[in-house]
């Protein structure tokens, strides 16, 4: 079409027929009847826009869309933001977002891929050989491949990095099949390996040339380059260069979407009690794993509180070779006898936990959590005295603490009780000793710092009794708490315990590859972790996450780690907008 044509169609006049008639027909018409006439006009194509309007919002969904912040209050400042090391909540929480490993886990507790694009099981379930994504990159751009996962795991293994994840890499070698292939040999069938498959993989290129030396010292600690559904953006540091602000946004080049969410924030605090003025002025708006006792202290106002039962326990675990007294058995069971779990559940805890009088955590199976006691507190408190009574023990007259003599000399039924400087533990553990002090005992409570009682109480045993909890996780393994070759760190067994029958079970259960087999080998192992009393078992507790209602697709499942609440972050979202079905993402 030229330029004379185009201007003829625009100057041509055009005209609706039957036009002079209609405007005739409104010339006769009445002001009256004009009025009525124009009032069902208006009214007509007001009803006809209104029925296109929801015949089009009938066609409409509502979909995420990036966009929005979520800030977060975490107590404890990070400094291991490495798998390969991290230890404390802050340094785990942020591994979970900023590293991927080879298979990662649902909320449902299904295994899925991750980095990986297919595991191979071989029959006999002794080699799993993964091939990695095509397209799988670190946050600097980098491909991920075989020599990055084979550098994490050498690093785990490594004893000089004392990695608390050692154990569960025991007697595996892994080797290099290809560049993109990797193969896991292990000594003997073990049915939960998969689970060792979902560690974050660290980029050997950037790791390289850290000495084993200088490695948990290195800034990457801090400034930490993954593969994870976010990246770090910014960090913000007080005056003591000590990280107290990171900033994360979705990391765009990774294999799977990247995350609805704009921005975490994630900001850390000294203790409880900051963390909580944090939230109730607006500093933060979701907390994770608060203190039951501190609910009614949080203004919830548009958040909401979720919780989740989480497999651990918490339990006091006696060091026979640091106390003297703790190595008589009848003391062991007398303090067994003694502590009120019933009473720490429901008045510290607020109910949320559940009373365990063995190793596993609640509700893995029918048998782990505690029978509803029977007996009353002052049943048992008698019946732990005359247990002590029979074997020996007699009050001072001017202490009142028992005391027991032998040929070697005078023992006295005193020892200290370790813990962390959690409100929750220095509860429990003051419950624990005025229910054991009626028994006749002199108990100190020694309170630490939690990166303190890590390296300086725990790690070296230095200790006659620690108040502490254990993940025994997904996977329901306790071997690496249990076992004889794990007494040592950076092994777990804090309790020191040794039996070769215990052993044997938990052999067994690693092996079997049957459910069945499995749950009756921990069910013996338990049996006779119950005749050595190494440990007094408390209590299996509940996972609170406060977040806000803006938040919304947030499936915790049933957690294994406070850090698995973000095990379903590329669901959440905050922003939303409408779009037709047919244009809508299924994956969405």
């Amino acid at each position: 079409m030229n330029y004379k044509e185009l201007r003829v169609l625009l100057l041509k006049r055009f005209s609706m027929p039957k036009e002079h008639s209609v405007r005739g027909v409104l010339r006769s018409f009445t002001i009256a009847e004009k009025a009525v006439f124009y009032f069902f006009v208006s009214a007509f194509l007001l009803s006809g826009i209104t029925l296109l309007w929801k015949v089009s919002d009938a066609f409409l969904i509502e979909v995420p869309i990036r966009g929005g912040t979520l800030t977060e209050g975490v107590v404890g400042n990070p400094r291991f933001i490495n798998p390969v090391l991290a230890i404390s909540e802050a340094d785990k929480n942020l591994v979970t977002l900023l590293y991927s490993g080879l298979v990662r886990i649902t909320p449902e507790g299904d295994i899925e891929n991750d980095l990986a694009e297919e595991v191979i099981i071989s029959d006999d379930r002794r080699v799993y050989t993964v091939r990695i994504r095509e397209n799988t990159r670190f946050h600097d751009g980098t491909p991920v491949t075989a020599d990055d996962i084979i550098f994490t795991i050498q690093k785990i293994t490594d004893p000089s990095i004392k990695s608390p994840r050692k154990g569960n890499w025991d007697g595996i070698t892994i080797e290099k099949v290809d560049e993109k292939t990797v193969s896991f040999a292990l000594k003997q069938a073990y049915t939960p390996f998969i689970y060792n498959l979902t560690v974050g993989i660290l980029p050997k290129h950037i790791w390289k040339n850290v000495s084993d030396d200088e490695f948990s010292f290195s800034q990457f600690n801090t400034l930490p380059i993954g593969s994870g559904p976010y990246q770090v953006e910014k960090v913000e540091r007080n005056s003591g260069g000590i990280p107290n602000l990171y900033r994360l946004v979705p990391f765009e080049n990774i294999s799977n979407k990247a995350p609805f969410i704009k921005n975490l924030v994630f900001r850390f605090y000294p203790s409880e009690i900051a963390l909580i003025e944090a939230y109730n002025t607006g500093g933060v708006e979701s907390i994770g794993g608060i203190s039951p006792e501190k609910i009614l202290e949080l203004e919830i106002g548009n958040s909401r509180v979720i919780s989740s039962p989480l497999p651990r326990i918490f339990a006091v675990f006696f060091n026979q070779n640091q106390s003297k007294v703790l190595f008589n058995k009848e003391v062991r069971q007398a303090l067994n006898l003694a502590s009120p779990k019933e009473e720490i559940v429901e008045k510290i805890l607020d109910g949320y936990a559940t009373v365990i009088s063995g190793p596993m955590p609640a509700g893995i199976y029918s048998w782990t959590s505690a029978e509803k006691n029977k007996l009353t507190p002052g049943e048992r408190l008698k019946m732990a005295k005359a247990l002590l009574d029979k074997a020996g023990w007699r009050p001072n007259l001017e202490t009142g603490v028992l005391e027991k003599k032998s040929a070697s000399g005078t023992m006295t039924l005193s020892f200290s009780i370790s813990t962390s400087d959690a409100p929750e533990l220095r509860q429990v553990a003051s419950e624990l000793v005025a229910s054991w002090q009626k028994l006749g005992a002199k108990i100190d409570i020694l309170v630490f710092e939690t990166g303190d009682l890590n390296q300086n109480v725990i790690r070296p045993r230095n200790f006659e009794a620690l108040l502490f909890g254990e993940v025994v996780g997904r996977d329901k393994d306790p071997y690496p708490f249990w076992h004889s070759s794990q007494r040592t760190d950076p092994g777990l067994n804090i309790a020191l315990y040794a039996n070769s029958r215990a052993d044997k079970y938990l052999d067994n259960a690693r092996s079997a590859q049957s459910p069945e087999v499995i749950e009756e080998s921990y069910k013996a192992f338990a049996k006779e972790l119950e005749g050595d009393v190494p440990a007094v078992f408390l209590y299996t507790p509940s996972f609170l996450y406060v977040v806000p209602r803006k938040v919304e697709a947030i499936n915790l499942g049933s957690l294994t780690v406070a850090q698995d609440r973000f095990l379903s972050i590329a669901d959440w979202y905050i922003e939303t907008d409408k779009v037709w079905k047919i244009f809508a993402n299924p994956d969405d």
